[in-house]
């Protein structure tokens, strides 16, 4: 089986990396002859099965299956939203929905978590990067469509539903969550600090809407507190909006840069993304981090890093998406999500189901990847004794020590620019 590295859809973000709105498809009246002899036969079918099926099927309903199967069969993203399905989209792009906190994805053909979010009942309940939704209240997952195994996961915040998960090394075993609202921190406030007295962090979870004005907080934030180097955390980025990816790039490249590009078949869809010609801050030294969960709009900052040189990237390879969808709204309040172009990073990469090598290689072992999301959370109320056994219990994040080297050996060993 082909292994199909690719994002469809998610729980969180609205908007997958590189979403367009258009409408204007061509008109009928252009069409040949030769479409409506080939339309032909299913009208016929329609026909055939509206009147003859053993249980009486809506037209409508008939034609929306019709229409599901069509484009389901494209490309695991591509998808049509009936009007409910559609305002959903919307409404997870404001950053604020009842549901689990899991971005999902289509891979070897199975629903696959990319990666639970910060502060959400998956996160809490011990959900991981990688684990199979093999059952959702029982009902075997097989064949099922992204849109509506989000429907079936997603609900009123205080219901309940347990899910069946497959993880390498294990028997599959049932977690059992309660929903809840979830509200998407780009930039979370506590992921906003000095490694030492120096190095500055920034985390950013997914890019929506809001991540332009965060990143840029963070950044100034660190920067009145003495930052001169940055370690930018992308792991676990299932990416988000396209224009956001690129306005994070635009403050940590050089100017003028090309960020990113898009080709697809129409000339609409080739669109070039550059730096600005006036440097929005000091090009300080960059480590960026990356892992499997890295992807679409985390590839796009990781990818333009490595191109440019503009800094190093520590931890694993990325997923590997790279694929655009545009959403087309239709008459009757539904949309069509299409894939319509691919993303290339500035040398012309098209890292589509193939991702993007680290510069060095820091592998983390499920084990410790439990234990680091276990203690990545911030908890309030806690007692001091609590507080301090919590400390206690703290594992290194190997990633980040690297990270931390590299940059003061970039420091010690730097070379000046205009030596005397």
């Amino acid at each position: 089986m082909k292994n199909r590295m690719m994002i469809a859809a998610s729980f969180l973000a609205g908007l997958s990396i590189g979403t367009l709105f258009f409408s204007g498809t061509q008109p009928l009246s252009a069409l040949s002859d030769e479409f409506y002899q080939e339309i032909k036969l299913f009208t016929e079918v329609l026909t055939v099965v509206r009147d003859n099926y053993v249980e009486e099927k809506q037209m409508k309903t008939l034609l929306i299956d019709a229409i599901k199967g069509m484009v389901n069969k494209l490309d695991p993203f591509s998808s049509y939203m009936e009007p409910d399905e559609a305002e959903l989209m919307k409404t997870e792009a404001e950053g604020e929905f009842g549901g689990l906190g899991i971005k999902i994805a289509m891979k070897d053909e199975m629903l696959t978590v990319i990666t639970p979010m910060p502060g959400t009942p998956a996160l809490k309940a011990g959900m991981l990067p990688g684990d199979k939704i093999v059952k959702i209240e029982g009902i075997s997952t097989q064949g099922l469509t992204l849109s509506d195994a989000v429907k079936k996961l997603r609900g009123a915040p205080g219901t309940g539903v347990t899910i069946t998960v497959a993880r390498e090394g294990k028997e599959p075993f049932d977690l059992a969550m309660t929903r809840a609202v979830i509200k998407l921190e780009s930039v979370p406030p506590y992921k906003v600090k000095m490694l030492d007295e120096n190095v500055g962090y920034i985390k950013i979870t997914e890019f929506n809407e809001k991540t332009p004005d965060d990143f840029s907080k963070a950044w100034k934030k660190l920067d009145e507190g003495g930052m001169k180097a940055l370690v930018l955390d992308l792991r676990n980025n299932p990416g988000g909006l396209l224009k956001s990816a690129v306005s994070v790039c635009r403050e940590l490249l050089g100017p003028n840069k090309l960020i990113v590009y898009t080709q697809g078949r129409r000339a609409g869809q080739e669109m070039k993304f550059y730096t600005e010609s006036d440097l929005k801050h000091s090009v300080i030294p960059l480590v960026v981090l990356i892992n499997k969960g890295s992807a679409s709009g985390s590839e796009i900052v990781a990818g333009a890093v490595k191109d440019w040189k503009r800094g190093v990237l520590v931890g694993e390879k990325t997923f590997g998406k790279a694929s655009v969808q545009s959403v087309i709204p239709l008459s009757d309040g539904s949309s069509l999500r299409l894939t319509t172009a691919h993303y290339y990073t500035p040398k012309g990469n098209l890292i589509h189901e193939k991702g993007i090598d680290p510069d060095i290689e820091v592998s983390i072992s499920r084990e410790e990847m439990i234990q680091l999301f276990q203690q990545d959370e911030e908890v309030f109320g806690l007692s001091k004794e609590e507080l301090e056994k919590k400390e206690k219990s703290k594992i290194p994040d190997r990633q980040i020590d690297v990270s931390l080297k590299l940059l003061t050996a970039e420091k010690i060993f730097r070379v000046p620019e205009n030596p005397d």
